[in-house]
């Protein structure tokens, strides 16, 4: 496949996926992110590294957050968020961390391509369902001409990026330039 045709059927999936997208599903998202002070991250291989980056940019907001599995981070509880990224709804580990952190209190939000997976169904508090094609999924998504989970993981990226655009356009007081300040300054 040529380069140009590769770029425009990626665009169009892109285009399929965020026109399929629920406004009022990652509008309720938002809001219980912008809630809590205290926030949790668990996400594995691509979307992990996606849900990283969402990590990195709630930070520079200014919220507290921790990335599970960290040696660093503290324990869970009443008031916390959990967002879990589950491209297909049934990651066995990250099922049973979303089931402790439930035990412990937090709210637990998963965010997946799958919302009838097991973790969605049955420990999730709220699902945020982006539909874009994942690895194992069996839901009723924009399918991909692209390997696994591509689509999913891409759009995610792009999706948490527009998350904080519209949090910074929405909270008093917060700007770009006061995130920059909290940009690692030790590279």
């Amino acid at each position: 496949m040529e380069y140009k045709e590769m770029y425009e059927r990626i665009l169009a999936e892109y285009r399929q996926v965020f026109e399929k997208l629920d406004e009022a599903g990652m509008r309720a998202f938002i809001e219980e992110v912008k809630k809590h002070g205290r926030i949790f991250l668990i996400g594995v291989g691509r979307e992990g590294m996606a849900t990283r980056a969402f990590a990195m940019r709630l930070m520079h907001m200014g919220k507290e957050i921790h990335w599970i599995w960290d040696d660093t981070t503290p324990s869970i509880g009443e008031g916390d968020l959990l967002i879990a990224t589950l491209g297909d709804g049934c990651i066995g580990h990250i099922n049973y961390i979303c089931e402790r952190a439930r035990e412990a209190g937090a709210f637990i939000y998963v965010v997946t391509g799958s919302p009838s997976g097991r973790t969605a169904q049955h420990v999730a508090d709220k699902v945020f369902f982006v539909p874009a094609a994942v690895y194992r999924g069996t839901d009723d998504v924009v399918a991909s001409f692209q390997p696994m989970g591509n689509l999913f993981e891409q759009c995610l990226l792009i999706l948490f990026d527009m998350i904080v655009m519209t949090i910074v356009e929405e909270t008093p007081g917060l700007s770009f330039e006061k995130m920059s300040g909290r940009h690692r300054n030790v590279e």
